[in-house]
């Protein structure tokens, strides 16, 4: 059992709440049983080392189970050096590093995909979290992140996405326009969120949303760029209905992501 939260193991584990500690070893912090449980249902060879307490590890049969059909061994470690590792205060027992798994920009349009988000220059990790999250719920195909957008390893974006980081590719890409080129090239329309855009409701009457679409959503304060609007194909926006000013971007974004789900599935009968 480890027990000194001072030991080099322990400080190298908690090194990788740090992005540059995650580029270096391209290794990323798991936090929480959930999180254990679908890495080891969706990647377990992405496991590299996995802790737990004897409590934490003792009150899930189910994650016990599921590493030994794995073949992937548990280090048992005190609350002391659980919490030293963690990034959160209370990491439930529970705490594994993994290997980064980043499918190419390449491969996810090679695959003709029909869903597809693009995050250019979203910076919040709870909102990247949730809205990797909300692509994996709405059925999408991939995520895709642009410019300085936050590392998707980041613990509170890991958190966010509730283990849907496990469930869908998510690409690190470059330059935005070279992802819109390859998103055109496989036959997807872009539609960019943005106020600035024309009614949403309108675009659906119209079918819009019924075709194969990459969702482009921008930087929570600024939106998205002039340049980056030019980029698409259709800008569109949410209507408020109510008297709030605005939505938080990664519900506009579930809402949009929704309203193309509904509108593909529908579509295909």
């Amino acid at each position: 059992m480890l027990e000194n939260p001072r030991s080099p193991r322990v400080r190298a584990v908690a090194k990788l709440t740090k992005r540059s500690a995650r580029t270096e070893t391209g290794l990323f912090l798991l936090e929480g049983p959930q999180a254990v449980r679908e890495a080891l249902t969706y990647l377990p060879d992405s496991i590299v080392e996995l802790f737990a307490t004897p409590n934490g590890w003792e009150k899930h049969p189910d994650i016990r189970a599921k590493a030994a059909d794995a073949d992937v061994d548990v280090e048992y470690v005190t609350e002391y050096v659980l919490n030293a590792m963690a990034d959160t205060v209370t990491p439930q027992g529970l705490v594994a590093v993994v290997r980064q798994t980043p499918t190419s920009v390449r491969d996810i349009f090679a695959a003709k995909p029909r869903l597809v988000a693009i995050c250019q220059e979203v910076r919040d990790p709870g909102n990247l979290g949730t809205i990797i999250r909300a692509a994996d719920a709405a059925g999408a195909d991939a995520v895709v992140l642009t410019g300085r957008t936050v590392d998707p390893y980041n613990p509170k974006v890991v958190r966010a996405t509730t283990g849907s980081l496990f469930h869908l590719p998510v690409a690190i890409a470059g330059e935005l326009s070279d992802v819109v080129d390859r998103a055109h090239a496989a036959g997807l329309r872009i539609l960019a969120a943005d106020v600035k855009g024309d009614d949403l409701l309108a675009a659906r009457a119209e079918g819009v949303l019924a075709e194969p679409t990459a969702w482009l959503f921008g930087n929570e304060a600024r939106g998205l760029e002039d340049d980056a609007l030019d980029l698409a194909d259709r800008v569109l926006k949410l209507p408020i209905f109510g008297r709030a000013e605005s939505l938080n971007l990664a519900t506009a974004a579930s809402v949009c992501l929704y309203e193309s789900a509904f509108s593909q599935r529908a579509a295909a009968g």
